[in-house]
């Protein structure tokens, strides 16, 4: 499925955004849904095959609820590592911060979203990633 997709993206000179525009989704949730690990509703299962001029069994894979970091170790690749160094470096200083915020509680990865944007910088461009969860808060019983 995804071999298919991304294929068929560079054969049509797409990017993330414009499908994720054709879907109505953002860039970010469309591109991991294509990966692997979304799955998508059968209407804009098909109406992403559709425009990839992708085959139904496409269609199909899309809407299979995924196994989620299936076999996940370290990742070698520098910008998906840098993600697991902030959460090593940066990531128990967060929680304690979130502690503070809002309570003993985690941040949903279910009821999220993630935006990824580019702010010029003379010193250079950066990469502003925000991610927005709810928070749940543990029960206590």
């Amino acid at each position: 499925m995804t071999k298919s997709i991304l294929a068929a993206k560079s054969k049509e000179g797409l990017s993330w955004e414009a499908i994720a525009k054709e879907l109505g989704r953002s860039p970010v949730w469309t591109a991991s849904a294509c990966l692997g690990n979304n799955s998508m509703p059968p209407e804009e299962a098909k109406r992403l095959c559709n425009h990839l001029n992708l085959s139904e069994s496409v269609a199909q894979a899309l809407q299979t609820c995924p196994t989620k970091g299936e076999g996940q170790v370290i990742p070698s690749d520098p910008l998906i590592y840098r993600f697991f160094e902030i959460a090593y470096v940066y990531g128990p200083s967060i929680k304690e911060v979130i502690h503070e915020s809002f309570g003993d509680g985690i941040m949903s990865a279910i009821d999220f979203t993630v935006d990824v944007e580019r702010e010029e910088d003379p010193k250079g461009d950066r990469v502003k990633v925000v991610m927005n969860g709810k928070f749940l808060p543990y029960k206590k019983w």
